[in-house]
């Protein structure tokens, strides 16, 4: 069975770069969903309604977060580039750029 998240024959890949594939679509669909509900959030005139998306927003931010560390704990390289960048102050660009450099 082919699935769209897969640009070579599934049978011919790892069961761990299947899993890793499956991981990287779940983490855009949890952006996708963010995104859904940024844009719902910011129209919405009903109070409750508008509390009920943000909440439901917050559990798809949940999902981004253990979706990006499961990747994380996969590819150190990456950690180690967005080590560099977030939660940090300044440039963003700049803090790229170094952190690029600091995984090379």
């Amino acid at each position: 069975m082919g699935f769209d998240q897969y640009h070579e024959p599934p049978e011919e890949l790892s069961a761990e770069t299947r899993t890793f594939a499956r991981m990287i679509v779940s983490l855009g669909e949890e952006a996708e969903a963010i995104n859904w509900y940024e844009q719902r959030i910011s129209v919405e005139t009903d109070e409750q309604a508008k509390a009920i998306m943000q909440n439901a927003q917050h559990e798809e931010f949940k999902h981004f977060g253990m979706d990006l560390e499961f990747l994380l704990r996969k590819k150190p390289v990456w950690r180690k580039t967005l080590e560099a960048i977030l939660f940090k102050q300044g440039d963003i660009v700049e803090l790229g750029e170094k952190g690029e450099e600091a995984s090379e």
